[in-house]
């Protein structure tokens, strides 16, 4: 299911990328280099799917200090060597004409080092104690925080949002500590919008639910407008060569949803949500039936990462939620996105393969 995602997802950027030429949109002079790109880190991610699926996840698990080690150094990485690439987000790291996002890698080791902090609070703690609740919520905390702070990157943040409440929950943890966690979150709302929040985070935040943002539709939502317009246009099958709607930036990357909207119509959009269905239902089934509590919340933790993502992105495309950044699993163009997914999936597939009987 992910590479016949990812063979879909190659087949709309090049309709994207190749549109985007046409309308002589800079950067864009060698369509060509962006699906070889896409090809290369799709092989590059099965094979790291192989290598996880082949790799026990207690392994994984028992390197939470190195794991830990690794996502303080991508983070130093980003302070020094970040570039916003056009974004506005300091979320990107270059070198030789070579873009790696580390927020991508960052979201995955989460995952892993949360899983192992909350099993060993569940086996030997009270995971409904003060202390339990502190340790878990200060962990994403500082993680969290420090991606706001050092990167801006809010669709990284958002994520790791609703990785940390599906995991929380999954876990057993009681429900008041969540009303708890939302009245402490409405607190500092203020405080995050005063102090911490750019400009042009405000506006993309509120920029869907508030049209004086940009009453004109030429500024902040000019993305939105263009994805909308490109949607409507493909109607049932899609259309024609040479008749497409509209050409913007972005088409290729958090906006594919809309490229293939307008190139493969309502029919196109359906299956791509038909295929990514499938993939967050069997993640989560695998997690089920674990039979351990670690890796039932790993796969909890990607299964809620990939429902997320789907989520946010058809919704940045069709105009209901802000414009983050968010890219859309296997299709979106991305070397980092798509070889970190494939990864995370490759996890999955290994907690699958050495699930505990029923019996244990």
């Amino acid at each position: 299911m992910c590479i016949i995602c990812s063979i879909y997802g190659i087949i709309a950027i090049d309709k994207a990328v190749t549109g985007m030429a046409a309308g002589g949109w800079a950067n864009m002079d060698n369509p060509g280099k962006y699906i070889f790109v896409q090809v290369f880190s799709m092989l590059l991610g099965i094979g790291m799917f192989v290598v996880f699926t082949v790799i026990d996840s207690d392994l994984l698990g028992e390197q939470w200090k190195a794991l830990c080690v690794v996502n303080v150094l991508l983070i130093i990485a980003l302070v020094l060597l970040g570039q916003d690439d056009g974004t506005g987000n300091k979320s990107w790291i270059r070198f030789a004409g070579i873009g790696i996002q580390p927020s991508e890698v960052i979201k995955v080791l989460y995952i892993i080092i949360s899983a192992k902090q909350m099993t060993y609070l569940k086996e030997y703690k009270d995971i409904n104690s003060f202390m339990s609740v502190v340790q878990m919520a200060g962990h994403f905390i500082i993680v969290f925080g420090m991606i706001v702070v050092v990167s801006g990157d809010l669709g990284s943040a958002a994520i790791l949002i609703s990785i940390f409440l599906v995991m929380f929950f999954v876990l057993g943890v009681r429900l008041y500590w969540f009303a708890v966690g939302g009245a402490a979150v409405a607190a500092a709302i203020p405080l995050l919008w005063n102090y911490f929040l750019k400009d042009y985070q405000k506006k993309r935040l509120v920029a869907p639910y508030d049209a004086s943002v940009d009453p004109d539709g030429w500024g902040i939502r000019w993305q939105t407008t263009q994805s909308k317009m490109s949607l409507a246009s493909g109607r049932l099958t899609g259309v024609e060569e040479g008749h497409r709607a509209s050409v913007f930036t972005g088409k290729h990357t958090d906006f594919i949803f809309s490229c293939i909207g307008e190139n493969y119509g309502m029919i196109g959009c359906v299956i791509v949500i038909v295929l990514l269905t499938i993939i967050i239902i069997h993640c989560a089934y695998v997690g089920l039936h674990a039979g351990r509590t670690f890796d039932m919340l790993v796969c909890m933790g990607v299964t809620a990462a990939v429902a997320f993502q789907t989520f946010i992105n058809i919704g940045m495309c069709v105009g209901i939620t802000p414009v983050i950044g968010i890219t859309l699993p296997f299709f979106s163009y991305g070397g980092s996105s798509i070889v970190t997914i494939f990864a995370a999936m490759g996890v999955v597939s290994g907690i699958k393969k050495r699930s505990r009987p029923e019996w244990l």
